[in-house]
């Protein structure tokens, strides 16, 4: 119960910093000129925005245009459609319901920013107890758990995680259905993968859980009816697993791709056989198009090229011709500076799946796979990191690392593996507990520099957050600890101050 309220008193505290930090920097530095997103203000501003914008402006920036302009105007743009629309139902939602008294005070997007400020802030700590409760479910070991939900808490993609981004949704959504997944509830665990799929586009990597979780209970049910069963029964036993698993990870296939496919018909429906004249739109927004170039559907207009494809998906193509996505297309000596960046998320991916590797060869030779007569079997799994349940989670984090690596703007990996993927906060967990002697995690020949928990009241018990322990003897720390503790907390402060002025950032 202790770790639990440390946990979220933990995640209360560094979402208040991060408000309050963001709004500290974007009225200290001045705003970069950066080639980003700006549609024009279409509403006249009433008593409140000015405040509001003063409060909560650094999380409208980069992206988060994007977001705001489509929970204010909807799907305008072509390019729009890269950004799914979950994440603006929802502040639409809470704008024109919770908010809606003070819309005397408040344009439509002063109460879009205080939205994004209060539903961010409760899915983040959302995400926080389902991350802590799948660390504990799958490690089975309770202070790895703990240590790694503290990291989460300062998380290398804090400011997206506070500004207007869809990244704290994705994560509640994803590690929340993880964790029903593991818990064997299958249909709960398709809806929360469901919803996702409707927040981010790699919401779909999910269904490899899906294939995957299964799969091994089936196989182990298959194991247990091979021991008992004899005849008949034991083939009608085959048969009965077989065909759950098949119906299983058809419906759930269905389930969570429905959303994805239902935005891209949504998407062919607008631009391929428009119905709408521009007659709807503003004329400052209209001007914004001519200006930069975006297609607007208009049914006077001819259908873009896309349309003709055999498979017209406009996401792929808004990827590939307003962001340049593809193969080894970011592979530019300009872009040094950006692998820089995503450097040491990258470190931290390759060196969970070398650590995993070099622990249980055998174990990945079999696909996670135990054999039928071990005593440690996915059941019963040994505690920690390496155990073999955390298998299809290394496989998951290598396969967002490869392909965020070759196929992606790079820079984008820190907050696309930190929301996606529990893995880089358990190896970080892992290294602490195993080099830091100040977390008693292994016998040490230095005692004496234990880290002490103060006493209340006399308790001799009274719990103390390890991570914040951990700061004031950083200098007695291990290379290890100096090196994790420094990359998250630089990342999480150093964040907020670029991204919230217009500065390239991850």
């Amino acid at each position: 119960m202790m770790e639990y309220r440390a946990v979220l008193e933990f995640a209360t505290f560094t979402r208040v910093a991060s408000l309050f930090l963001q709004a500290l920097f974007n009225a200290a530095i001045p705003d970069h000129d950066a080639d980003a997103f700006r549609p024009p203000r279409t509403e006249m501003p009433l008593y409140l925005d000015s405040a509001v914008e003063w409060l909560f402006g650094g999380l409208s920036h980069w992206d988060a245009e994007h977001f705001l302009l489509i929970a204010e105007r909807g799907y305008l743009y072509e390019h729009n459609f890269a950004f799914f629309p979950l994440f603006p139902i929802i502040l639409r939602g809470l704008a024109d319901t919770l908010l809606w008294p003070l819309g005397s005070w408040l344009s439509v997007r002063g109460r879009l920013l205080v939205s994004v400020a209060l539903v961010n802030s409760t899915l983040f700590l959302l995400s926080v107890v389902a991350l802590h409760a799948l660390s504990r479910v799958v490690m089975q070991d309770r202070r790895l758990a703990l240590l790694s939900t503290l990291l989460y808490c300062i998380t290398p993609a804090n400011v997206f995680m506070t500004a207007g981004y869809a990244e704290s949704l994705f994560a509640a959504l994803t590690f929340g259905g993880l964790f029903l997944l593991e818990k064997g509830f299958i249909l709960r665990a398709c809806l929360a993968f469901s919803i996702a799929s409707a927040a981010r586009s790699n919401g779909l990597v999910n269904i490899g859980f899906l294939l995957y979780l299964p799969s091994v209970y089936a196989i182990s049910q298959i194991r247990l009816y091979r021991s008992i069963a004899t005849g008949h029964r034991k083939i009608f036993s085959y048969i009965g697993v077989i065909l759950r698993l098949l119906l299983t990870s058809l419906l759930g296939t269905t389930v969570i791709a429905l959303p994805f496919c239902a935005f891209q018909y949504y998407g062919y429906r607008t631009f391929c056989t428009p119905t709408a004249s521009l007659d709807r739109i503003p004329p400052a927004l209209i001007s914004l198009a001519e200006q930069k170039g975006y297609r607007i559907a208009d049914e006077n207009s001819p259908p873009p090229l896309w349309c003709m494809r055999p498979l017209p998906i406009i996401y792929s193509h808004i990827q590939v011709v307003y962001w340049n996505m593809g193969f080894l297309r970011y592979f530019e000596l300009r872009q040094i500076p950006n692998f820089l960046l995503a450097l040491p998320m990258a470190t931290l991916g390759v060196m969970a799946a070398y650590a995993y590797f070099q622990a249980n060869p055998q174990l990945c030779f079999r696909l996670g796979l135990c054999e039928a007569d071990s005593k440690k079997g996915l059941d019963k799994p040994i505690p920690g990191f390496l155990n073999p349940r955390v298998f299809v989670y290394v496989v998951h984090s290598t396969v967002l690392l490869v392909f965020g690596t070759l196929c992606m703007h790079v820079q984008v990996l820190t907050r696309f593996m930190a929301t996606s993927s529990p893995v880089p906060f358990w190896i970080s967990a892992h290294l602490l507990l195993l080099n830091e002697p100040l977390l008693h995690r292994r016998k040490t020949s230095t005692p004496n520099v234990q880290l002490k928990t103060p006493a209340k009241n006399g308790c001799k018990h009274t719990f103390q957050n390890p991570v914040i322990a951990l700061i004031p003897h950083i200098k007695m720390c291990s290379p290890t600890t100096k090196s994790i503790l420094g990359y998250f907390l630089s990342y999480w402060v150093l964040g907020l101050a670029m991204h919230c002025n217009y500065l390239p950032w991850t």
